[in-house]
């Protein structure tokens, strides 16, 4: 036997047992039926008349409402006796019994198809008829009486088994339509090619893949396999089970192919993300095929556009539409909102929107997400608003759109709502409200929902656990992850919350444990390096600055031929950057085959990391050349650059800041008014940044403030820095790096007492400075630093170089800088302070434990303060070695007494 997959009936597991009588016993029985509405139907047939002998008989339809209590009689079968065979009458009788039944179904009017069924009761029975009620019956959703036709057949055929299978799979009673199947086949009836559609489509709708194994077995035996609908069936199945290579040699093997055949095998391959194949398997089909594509075949291939962001395919795609009639088609239009929502085009969403004569919920759905994937929240709300029905995939999108945008706030309020609303939770509604915990990092707000899940029984789900304890890494509740950890089932993965808890160790600070937690788990091996862990683990390596093991992690992503996934590459990126290594970055981004705008916009981070503004801008021509279509993160990136760049470029930064809306489609945001600010104040023109955030269109964050008072502190201009003080106060921010900054301003120019004021303020509001922290790693081994830390095993040491190391620094001519120490306390005291700051203590073991002329790494978790900065170039020219340092504003690179940074940071 040739098939496509060779199945045969002795190896697939047993059908289930036949049913204890020969067909299914009657679910659907109505013990008491309501008929409120059970017209009697007189019909009689008018005789030609006498003077028009031409004239056909006509049908006279009396619809008398019997009282409640009265039911049609039982003692007959429910369908009823042949009239007299020979008879045109009769013939035309029959033909207009259908004709009703099929008017019935088409305007969804249950009364005509009832009253029809009253009239075949006085007729004999016929299969023909009462197939025809069974299927009038199914398509009005009148279930249960199909299904009492169906069982008063005396002889069902294969058309009465076929039409009730197809029914009970459409309404969402798959084991029924199974077994029914399977009664037939007991039975003795043979299923036709209907027949397997109809079952096919159960195991489609519940994934049943064993069970479509042996009904393909079937087909095979009884020579259906060839039959179109009955292979795109079975594809369709294979499709939705993931067995692509099933799909793919029965599409090889059919003798015929419709287009419902093309498209089966286009969508599977963009499910499982081979967008390539989709498109050239679409070309083949243009090539060799006579008919044309169909609003399925657009549809596939716009998502296949969204996910490979082939945006010039995807314009060409929809010019084809237009051509053919179809951009009005509802799940063309659909298809096309994702698309231009992927591309960044608020303007073409819009439009399309706009000019769509019907809407669905669909639609309103995919105008939300298109706005949200933009940053356009109040705009996604007030789609929102307007809808005119909304189901739990609208409040969905809305709930996932305020985590991907970071309002965690406005996320928590919305599930609230749905609470309120008695809104159906599914498992993506809780995993985004735990997300949303997460964001706010509030522990009260974690442990409140962590409660709810756990009291409502949506603790035990695998996807919604490993949520939870990414939460609890996010709000600092390490010893709560920990035990979700430990109790987590040994029979299910790990790794995905071994990733979690490694990158929460990693966030709170406690990387010892991160690195500890990973070699254990990978030398034991019990953490499976997929591509999602490859991602995440390659970010904690960038994030901490552990080069050599994010070396590894790239070496094993690329033996597991992981490197083709995008997000993989898109995290080696920036891995390298973030590790110091520019060099291997950007080998790494033209070695990729893929890119995406996260794969630009990693490499721009990673210039403006190291403070190379020139070159950003030059991979930004670039970018723009290759048609990839910027986002707003990349344009927070290009603006940021012109802070970096070698020669004063602001009015270029002007242009393309005002270009963002009308050039691009996007409307500016506060973060990028910061950035923006942030350039002018660092090139001196705070009047004009000022100005320019008094003039903003909507009311500025304290971000856009922070960055003009950053830039008051680099050029130590007090005057403008008063008034932004001033509103940064007012709106009482609730991040205590801005009332650090604004300490810092006072302080340094000599303010100590509104220095303390606002320290005593900050305490007040239960806020505490993040302490400053330094760390290098050696021997695989994460050495952090506090100031005036003596924990290390080898403090001894490293205390007596450092004071080698400044007694060589001052006679080099370092000289400390005091006003950096906010406590009012005596010179001495305030030097003491300032040596054994934590980057002096971190660069000191650097040296004492790297071979000589090799350069030093360090990370600090904060903004290198002016003093340390001092005294590292002065180290550098000492010590005649490189020294780097990452901190909170970008890579340091000190060689022979100078900066990168030139002293602006």
């Amino acid at each position: 036997m040739n098939t496509i997959i060779q199945p045969t009936i002795a190896a697939l597991p047993p059908l289930p047992p036949p049913p204890s009588s020969s067909f299914p016993q009657n679910p659907f029985s109505l013990s008491n039926p309501k008929p409120s509405l059970r017209p009697s139907l007189s019909l009689s047939l008018s005789p030609p008349s006498s003077s028009n002998p031409k004239l056909k008989p006509q049908l006279l339809l009396n619809f008398t409402a019997l009282p409640p209590s009265q039911s049609l009689p039982t003692q007959k079968p429910l369908l009823p006796l042949t009239p007299p065979n020979g008879s045109d009458q009769t013939h035309f009788f029959f033909h207009h019994l259908l004709n009703l039944l099929r008017l019935s179904a088409r305007h969804g009017d249950h009364e005509l198809a009832r009253a029809v069924h009253a009239s075949i009761l006085k007729l004999e029975e016929d299969n023909h008829l009462g197939n025809a009620l069974i299927s009038a019956y199914l398509k009005l959703g009148l279930v249960p009486d199909a299904y009492r036709i169906f069982q008063s057949l005396s002889c069902p055929n294969v058309v009465s088994f076929t039409t009730l299978v197809s029914g009970f799979s459409k309404a969402g009673r798959e084991d029924e339509a199974v077994e029914l199947f399977f009664g037939m086949r007991n039975s003795g009836i043979d299923p036709n090619e209907f027949s397997f559609v109809a079952v096919l489509t159960a195991c489609i709708r519940i994934l049943e893949l064993d069970l479509g194994l042996q009904v393909h077995a079937l087909a095979v035996k009884m020579g259906y396999l060839d039959c179109v609908f009955v292979s795109n069936a079975l594809m369709s199945l294979y499709g939705k089970c993931s067995c692509l290579d099933y799909v793919l040699k029965l599409f090889d093997h059919l003798p015929e192919r419709d287009i419902a055949s093309w498209n089966t095998v286009m969508s599977s391959l963009v499910k499982e993300f081979r967008y390539a194949e989709a498109f050239e398997l679409f070309r083949e089909l243009w090539r060799t095929e006579g008919f044309g594509i169909d609003r399925f075949t657009v549809s596939t291939l716009l998502t296949a556009c969204t996910g490979s962001s082939a945006f010039r395919a995807g314009k060409l795609i929809h010019a084809h539409a237009i051509k053919i009639g179809l951009e009005a088609n509802l799940s063309v239009t659909n298809a096309l909102i994702r698309f231009y929502a992927a591309c960044g085009s608020v303007n073409g969403v819009k439009s399309l929107f706009e000019r769509m004569p019907v809407r669905d919920v669909i639609t309103w759905t995919e105008m939300i997400t298109a706005y949200m994937e933009v940053g356009l929240v109040d705009l996604a709300i007030e789609m929102f608003d307007n809808m005119p029905e909304r189901n739990p995939v609208s409040y969905n999108a809305l709930l996932a759109g305020f985590c991907r945008n970071g309002e965690g706030l406005r996320a928590f309020d919305l599930f609230t709502k749905m609470l309120e609303e008695g809104m159906e939770m599914t498992d993506f509604t809780l995993t985004s409200v735990v997300n949303a915990c997460g964001l706010i990092m509030d522990c009260k707000t974690s442990e409140q929902i962590h409660v709810f899940l756990i009291k409502f029984g949506f603790g035990s789900n695998a996807c919604i656990e490993a949520a939870l304890l990414d939460m609890c890494t996010r709000c600092g509740r390490m010893a709560d992850a920990k035990k979700m950890l430990l109790r987590w089932p040994a029979e299910q993965d790990r790794s995905v919350i071994l990733t979690s808890i490694i990158g929460g160790y990693a966030r709170n600070g406690q990387l010892d444990e991160a690195i500890s937690l990973f070699n254990l788990n990978q030398s034991e091996g019990r953490m499976d390096m997929d591509e999602v862990s490859s991602t995440s683990l390659l970010g904690l390596c960038g994030t901490i600055g552990f080069h050599e093991l994010g070396k590894q992690i790239h070496c094993h992503a690329f033996k597991r031929g992981f490197l083709t996934d995008v997000g993989v590459g898109n995290a080696t990126i920036s891995m390298y950057t973030k590790c110091w290594n520019m060099e291997d970055g950007v080998k790494l981004f033209n070695m990729m085959p893929t890119h995406d705008v996260v794969s630009w916009n990693g490499l721009l981070a990673g210039y403006l990391l190291h403070r190379q503004g020139d070159e950003a801008l030059a991979f930004w021509s670039k970018m723009e050349r290759t048609g990839i279509k910027p986002d707003k993160i990349t344009f927070v990136l290009i603006i940021s650059a012109y802070r970096h760049t070698n020669s004063n470029l602001v009015d270029n930064c002007r242009s393309l800041f005002l270009s963002m809306k009308t050039v691009y489609g996007i409307e500016p945001t506060s973060e990028h008014f910061a950035s923006f600010i942030a350039v002018l104040g660092y090139w001196g023109l705070l009047d004009e940044a000022e100005e320019i955030i008094c003039k903003m269109p909507f009311e500025p964050e304290v971000s856009v403030w922070r960055a003009l008072l950053d830039s008051c502190r680099l050029r130590m201009n007090t005057t403008v820095g008063k008034r932004v003080v001033k509103r940064i106060l007012s709106m009482e921010p609730k991040d205590p790096s801005s009332y650090i900054l604004v300490s810092n301003l006072y302080s340094a120019s000599g303010r100590w007492h509104c220095s303390e004021m606002v320290r005593d303020k900050m305490r007040k509001k239960g806020f505490r400075k993040h302490p400053g922290q330094s760390w290098i790693i050696h021997n695989k081994k994460i050495h952090p630093f506090y100031a005036r830390d003596k924990s290390h095993p080898q403090a001894k040491d490293i205390y007596s170089g450092l004071e080698i190391l400044i007694l060589e620094c001052l006679k080099a001519g370092y000289v400390p800088d005091t006003s950096f120490v906010l406590q009012e306390v005596e010179e001495h005291q305030k030097k003491d302070f300032l040596y054994y700051h934590s980057a002096k203590l971190a660069a000191t073991y650097g040296l004492l434990t790297s071979k000589p002329g090799k350069p030093v790494r360090i990370v600090k978790n904060i903004l290198l303060c002016g003093d340390c900065h001092t005294f590292l170039k002065y180290m550098s020219i000492v010590t005649r070695r490189t020294i780097y340092v990452r901190d909170a504003s970008g890579v340091h690179y000190f060689s022979s007494g100078q900066c990168s940074c030139k002293d602006y940071w």
